[in-house]
């Protein structure tokens, strides 16, 4: 093996010589080449099947998402028309605390005597129901004479008022050798407030 060599490296201006050139030109169309190549056989992006198995999940889940909307137009409908139920319920139904006491009282002394019963007297609890801001429950006691015909056609009268009134106790003692009963019926009802004070 000797021991001196000498490599020989072309001269500084010969790498910008025509052949050069041609190379250097020649060798970047082969890798623009070959990149084209690995395009259009998807070497460097998803394969036809892949590409197909993509786009049958972009489906789906459109669908999917479509459905949920679906849904959710639904459940949006569903609750505007249960908050309007509610509000024309509370507007036909609940009494304003400002007119309660003589609305519910004028309403229950004309069902009385509209049964032909007397009415003595009633007294009246006002309560907050638990977890609303605007409902109480009011609680009425009344006491009624008349005859078994009499209570029979009053508690009819109660059942179609217009009013949501609900019996909750009814008791019926008879009058010693008379055929006149004393009855005393708690009612229970619903008032709505309606931020305008009570008169």
């Amino acid at each position: 093996m000797p021991r001196n060599f000498k490599l020989n490296l072309p001269a500084t201006g010969s790498f910008t010589g025509p052949q050069v050139m041609v190379r250097a030109v020649l060798g970047i169309l082969l890798a623009a080449n070959l990149i084209a190549a690995g395009f259009a056989f998807h070497v460097f992006d998803a394969s036809p099947e892949a590409l197909t198995q993509q786009l049958t999940a972009a489906i789906g889940q459109r669908q999917t998402e479509q459905a949920r909307l679906v849904r959710s137009r639904l459940l949006t409908a569903n609750i505007q028309k249960g908050k309007t139920e509610g509000e024309t319920f509370l507007a036909n139904y609940m009494t304003s605390r400002r007119v309660t006491y003589s609305t519910i009282i004028g309403e229950l002394t004309e069902t009385a005597k509209a049964a032909g019963m007397e009415k003595p007297g009633a007294t009246i609890a006002l309560e907050p129901i638990p977890g609303t801001e605007d409902l109480d429950m009011m609680s009425v006691s009344l006491n009624l004479e008349g005859n078994y015909a009499q209570l029979v056609k009053f508690v009819n009268l109660l059942d179609r008022s217009a009013r949501f009134l609900i019996i909750e106790t009814l008791t019926v003692a008879p009058r010693a050798k008379t055929d006149t009963l004393t009855v005393n019926v708690k009612l229970d009802t619903f008032v709505r407030d309606d931020k305008g004070g009570i008169s």
